[in-house]
C-alpha cells in the first residue's frame, strides 16, 4: 500500500532523513521505533506532505504522492494521528471529529462514521457536547484517533499514541489500535514504548540519526540482541 524509497529530508543545513526506505503492505501493521530525535516524527510528518522531502519517492498503491499537498493525500487515503494528540480543546468532542470529515460531502456517510466512532470510543459519545480541552489525556487521545477515522484512511499514521499515558491506559490504546487494524486500517506506528509496539506490528524498522539501520518482523526485532540492548531495557 505505501512504499517509501531513498527518502531524504533537510530542515537548512541538518540531514534529518538519509535515504529512508519502506514498506507498509496493505493490512498490516509496521512499526517505526528509535530514539528521540531519530527521524521517526519527521517519517511521518513528510509521508502525510507535512514537511517538503528533498528527493526519493512516496508511493500510495503504485501513485506517486511527492508533490501532492496534504490535504490531497487525505483525500488519498492517508490520515495522521498527530504527537502530543493536537485536538481542537475550544471545540467540542462532536465539532472535533466533523473536523475529520472536513474534506468530506457524504453526509449519510459522515453520520454512519460519527457512530462507529462512538461505538468504538463509548466515552466519546458520552461526551460529544464536551469541550475537548477538558477531556483526560488518554480521552484526547481517544478523540485525536477519532478524528483520524472520520477521514476514512487506508492508511493510518500514529504517532507516539501511549505519550504521557498511565500504564493502564496503555494497554487500551493498544488494544484499540488492533482491532482498527482488524477491521481493515493498516497502520503505520511510530512509537517509544518499543516493547508494545513490536507486541502488535507484523513488521517493524528501526531508526538511528536518520537512517534505517535494522528491518524484521515484531517478534524478529524483539528478540534481537542490538534491539533489546537499545530500546527494550535487557
Amino acid at each position: 500500500m505505501l512504499e517509501i524509497k531513498n527518502l531524504n529530508l533537510h530542515y537548512g543545513v541538518i540531514h534529518a532523513l538519509k535515504d529512508i526506505s519502506l514498506t507498509v503492505n496493505d493490512g498490516e501493521i509496521v512499526t517505526l521505533i528509535g530514539a528521540n530525535g531519530a527521524g521517526k516524527t519527521s517519517t511521518l510528518r513528510t509521508i502525510s506532505g507535512l514537511e517538503k522531502a528533498t528527493s526519493g519517492e512516496i508511493l500510495l498503491d503504485g501513485e506517486s504522492i511527492m508533490h501532492m499537498p496534504a490535504p490531497k493525500r487525505v483525500s488519498m487515503g492517508i490520515s495522521q494521528v498527530p504527537e502530543g494528540r493536537r485536538i481542537f480543546p475550544d471545540m467540542s468532542v462532536f465539532e472535533n471529529l466533523e473536523m475529520g470529515a472536513y474534506l468530506r460531502n457524504d453526509k449519510d456517510g459522515i453520520k454512519a462514521d460519527m457512530e462507529m466512532v462512538f461505538g468504538r470510543f463509548p466515552i466519546l459519545g458520552m461526551r460529544k457536547k464536551q469541550l475537548a480541552g477538558t477531556l483526560s489525556g488518554g480521552e484526547q487521545q481517544m478523540l485525536a484517533m477519532g478524528r483520524a477515522l472520520m477521514s476514512r484512511p487506508k492508511i493510518l499514521l500514529l504517532d507516539e499514541p501511549s505519550m504521557g499515558l498511565a500504564p493502564i491506559l496503555v494497554q487500551e490504546i493498544f488494544n484499540i489500535i488492533k482491532v482498527i487494524n482488524a477491521t481493515g486500517t493498516t497502520i503505520l506506528l511510530v512509537e517509544q514504548n518499543a516493547n508494545m509496539a513490536l507486541s502488535i506490528a507484523d513488521r517493524g524498522y528501526v531508526i538511528e540519526t536518520g537512517s534505517i539501520v535494522l528491518s524484521g518482523t515484531g517478534q524478529e526485532l524483539a528478540q534481537s540482541p542490538e534491539v533489546r540492548k537499545a530500546y527494550l531495557g535487557g
